[in-house]
């Protein structure tokens, strides 16, 4: 008899549950009346078939962001929950939390240093105007002159320059030159010079992880030279940081092309007050693991599918 009692309560459960019948669906169905479907469903909580689930993502992503900052030892990190692990929505996503974020902390004397690329520019379309004074902005790296995609570097710099009421400070030079001896004539530059001391002397930084070096949009505007995909891919590069390309350690996987590369060192970016990555997406997590193993950041700001891919890696290199 309890046997089926209790097949009588699954039978119930799935398909309301399960099948998403109405409760005057089943009543029909089992020639049964609708206050005994519901008598019968909530016995079937009562009686433990059925197992009721609140899934708060707030309180989900809260606690990611709580085990990823302290695997990483991050000053902070923000998990923002995304619907699916789609790239236009994690950068749209990301865009808006890391505007809130940046608007949060920026006050007035601060010098902001920024990159460039897609995710940036979607932080720049959700940042709020905030009454502060004498903000510096200054691109960090160098750009690029032909791109198939855009890297947004000039409406991002305006734009953040904008916010903050104040004048941006452009680095008009190319991110990779060929010869080393071209960076150093470059960088003797009095005006380059400055831009680039501004950017060193930067207390918030704001970037992202460029993909592996056979996506690298430097790759596609044709600043790599024929070995150097080759050297990259040999050193197991992961992705790059202003530019910089690094391995899954952190560390510079190919110092020819790093002699080569005009902005900031990343040396020089883990001495910031906010040295704030913002990234998220399948293709950029071993990226933004070298990040952060390197301490090139202190602030993440990624998707809850991103944070959970961390950790796993987190606790497999620690088991390992």
């Amino acid at each position: 008899m309890a046997d089926e009692k209790i097949s009588r309560l699954v039978e119930v459960a799935k398909m309301y549950y399960q099948l998403d019948y109405s409760q005057q669906e089943i009543a029909k169905k089992l020639g049964i009346s609708r206050p005994t479907v519901s008598r019968l469903l909530m016995q079937a909580v009562e009686e433990g078939v059925v197992h009721i689930k609140i899934c708060d993502p707030a309180e989900d992503v809260q606690e990611l962001a709580s085990q990823v900052k302290e695997l990483f030892q991050l000053k902070h990190c923000i998990v923002a929950p995304i619907p699916e692990y789609e790239d236009e929505l994690i950068k749209e996503k990301l865009g808006e939390v890391s505007a809130d974020y940046l608007y949060g902390i920026v006050q007035s004397g601060d010098t902001i240093g920024i990159t460039w690329g897609t995710t940036l520019f979607q932080l720049v379309k959700n940042l709020q105007p905030k009454n502060v004074k004498d903000v510096t902005v200054v691109q960090l790296n160098g750009g690029v002159s032909y791109s198939e995609s855009n890297t947004y570097a000039s409406e991002i710099i305006n734009g953040i320059a904008n916010a903050f009421h104040t004048t941006p400070h452009f680095l008009p030079v190319p991110a990779v030159v060929d010869h080393i001896v071209v960076k150093q004539a470059i960088i003797a530059d009095r005006h380059v010079k400055k831009i680039l001391e501004l950017g060193r002397q930067a207390n918030i930084t704001i970037f992202t992880v460029g993909e592996p070096s056979e996506h690298s949009t430097l790759m596609h505007a044709g600043y790599f030279l024929d070995n150097d995909v080759e050297i990259l891919k040999s050193n197991k590069t992961v992705g790059d940081i202003c530019s910089r390309f690094i391995d899954i350690e952190g560390r510079i996987s190919h110092e020819a092309l790093n002699d080569r590369t005009i902005g900031i060192e990343l040396s020089h970016l883990a001495e910031k007050e906010y040295g704030i990555l913002i990234a998220g997406g399948n293709s950029k997590i071993d990226g933004i693991y070298g990040a952060l193993k390197g301490r090139h950041a202190n602030v993440l700001i990624t998707d809850q599918y991103t944070a959970k891919a961390l950790l796993d890696m987190g606790g497999d290199n620690q088991n390992g």
